[in-house]
């Protein structure tokens, strides 16, 4: 067909979850309490991580940066979903879905690092106790950090630049609830060879890592924890990761069910689904998970439900 005939996408539309008329509103008011959650739980451990004078320590550093992601990456999806629930055309402007792609993405890999730092995190803390504050100083948490958000930028940037570097003409309906990148890019009609390549590179290769870490870690946890001879200790060692385990278990699950699939199995109401959990109920899970397993969290909450002048620190 000419190039003549095309008309240039200036706006998508987003089918949404669903494109029932009749679970519009009921699906409305379940998001809109998951989104509620998921702010008032991530901002709980924002704030208390921040300024509680016994959660100033490495775990709980990068706990608050978990807490800023989780935050980000929900909000990036959940208010433009929410309104699209309302409204009959459910249209995104080309520039709007671009720049959504992107910080989603930047959160998303920046979750997967964040995950792994903190499985090394652990790591430390449980199989090398006596160099853990030399090991994770406040300055190699914060080079650790900078370096996950730089790297989950840079990776933001190539990647949602190469998705919207090929040409969309014509067809403009997104069948997802977001810009995502393989909905995207089936609609277009020129070659999408570069960023299928750039994909297919750089999504299981940043898994692959994280995941290494994460399972390297786990592992010398899991053999040093059964070194320690008192059920006690073992038990003590265990309640200082067992949320984080919980957290990576239900993050990484998700992925892996989502790409891993045979694509015999796979269609868009599955990775609608999967994307529901890891964009939305995961962000909204990690601060229970973190808040309900972990005793000093709770304890800090006590505190400042109690005295919030004396158990806080000076900002």
């Amino acid at each position: 067909m000419a190039p003549g005939n095309f008309t240039r996408v200036t706006e998508f539309i987003l089918t949404g979850v669903s494109d029932r008329p009749d679970l519009q509103i009921p699906l409305f008011f379940v998001f809109l309490v998951i989104y509620g959650l998921t702010v008032a739980g991530n901002l709980s451990i924002i704030t208390l991580t921040s300024a509680d004078f016994q959660l100033q320590t490495p775990m709980y550093f990068f706990l608050r940066h978990l807490a800023i992601i989780n935050l980000g990456n929900s909000t990036v999806i959940a208010p433009k979903m929410l309104i699209n629930f309302l409204v009959k055309k459910k249209t995104t402007f080309y520039y709007e879905c671009a720049t959504q792609l992107g910080v989603f993405l930047a959160f998303i890999v920046a979750e997967i690092f964040m995950l792994a730092v903190m499985a090394y995190d652990r790591y430390v803390a449980i199989c090398n106790p006596l160099l853990y504050m030399v090991v994770v100083s406040r300055r190699i948490c914060l080079l650790l950090v900078s370096l996950t958000h730089l790297y989950s930028f840079s990776t933001a940037v190539v990647a949602s630049s190469s998705v919207f570097s090929v040409s969309y003409c014509s067809s403009n309906v997104i069948n997802h609830f977001f810009c995502d990148i393989a909905p995207l890019l089936a609609l277009s009609c020129s070659d999408t060879y570069f960023p299928e390549t750039v994909v297919f590179i750089s999504a299981p290769t940043n898994l692959f890592f994280s995941m290494t870490i994460v399972l390297v870690s786990y592992f010398n946890i899991v053999f040093s924890i059964l070194r320690i001879r008192s059920s006690e200790g073992r038990k003590k060692a265990f309640s200082t990761c067992g949320s984080h385990m919980m957290a990576v278990t239900v993050f990484y699950g998700t992925l892996l069910f989502m790409y891993v699939q045979p694509r015999t199995n796979h269609s868009m109401d599955t990775d609608k689904m999967a994307s529901v959990f890891y964009t939305l109920v995961i962000p909204m899970l990690n601060p229970m998970i973190y808040s309900l397993r972990n005793k000093d969290v709770k304890a800090a909450l006590k505190r400042y439900l109690t005295n919030p002048y004396c158990s806080f620190k000076s900002m």
